[in-house]
């Protein structure tokens, strides 16, 4: 390689490394942060506010989650639905527990389990827990909501990665069974990539996460790089999607310090839903 081409390479690596660099020094943070999202329905006559809790994966969000607690307390959310992957497979459940505990004592609480659950091995205990905690555990059934005059319905799937696909189906059947169609119907389901699956049942919104917003973002240019069951460049790795028949909101999610890679311009998220 002559020299003049040899220092242009070195420089072109050096501005490249450089270029990454400051990338993740500016992009790279643990701060969590609120996404508010607005749905609008003519079956809806009195607002309610749902927050959308996904993939916390047992992290530490202070003494007794306390800063997750406060994110929720001033969002004043009328139900806290917990989208799976609350409790993660290799770090104790303790800090997943103390906020279920806390946040079951506050609000009406709602539970779909994750893959990540399913790992643990311990799935029945879970869910006991939960259960007792005073969380509705949602396996392929529906519960009515009501805030205000407003009444909704919460319906849920558990994670085909713990049931299999044919019980995972049969759940989603069900769940869309005992909808009624004079209501205005949520579905609460960890697997985002599964949509279309979904679509087909006539829910008005649906709630995932998983994806954890892609790990990489880049504004404008990346809207996610990888997630699990995507692959590389996901679809739906996290943010909005509006559909003729329905509305999908997909969480980045609230992993921090189990995530395999970091986070890139790509802040662990609580979401809140405002239906109006």
């Amino acid at each position: 390689m002559k020299p003049a081409a040899k220092k242009l390479l070195i420089a072109a690596v050096l501005l490249l490394l450089t270029a990454l660099c400051l990338l993740f020094l500016f992009g790279s943070t643990d701060d969590m942060v609120t996404v508010i999202y607005d749905v609008d329905s003519d079956q809806i006559t009195s607002p309610i506010r749902l927050a959308l809790v996904t993939d916390l994966h047992s992290c530490d969000y202070g003494e007794g989650q306390e800063d997750l607690l406060a994110a929720l307390q001033q969002a004043d959310p009328d139900a806290v639905l917990l989208g799976g992957d609350i409790i993660d497979d290799d770090l104790p459940r303790d800090k997943a527990e103390e906020f279920v505990t806390q946040a079951a004592k506050i609000w009406p609480t709602f539970y779909v389990s994750g893959n990540h659950e399913y790992r643990r091995e311990d799935m029945a205990d879970i869910k006991a827990f939960l259960r007792a905690s005073g969380a509705v555990v949602l396996e392929g059934h529906c519960q009515t909501l009501t805030v205000n005059g407003q009444t909704i319905q919460l319906c849920g799937v558990d994670d085909p990665a713990g049931i299999g696909d044919p019980a995972f189906d049969r759940q989603l059947f069900q769940a869309c069974q005992e909808t009624d169609p004079t209501l205005f119907t949520v579905l609460l389901s960890h697997r985002p990539e599964r949509i279309d699956q979904y679509r087909a049942y006539g829910f008005d919104l649906v709630l995932s996460g998983h994806a954890h917003g892609g790990q990489w973002r880049i504004p404008g240019l990346l809207n996610g790089l990888l997630a699990p069951n995507q692959g590389l460049f996901p679809d739906y790795a996290g943010g909005r999607y509006d559909f003729p028949d329905c509305t999908f909101l997909v969480s980045r999610g609230l992993a921090r310090e189990t995530t395999f890679v970091p986070r890139l311009f790509n802040p662990p998220e609580l979401v809140i839903v405002h239906l109006t």
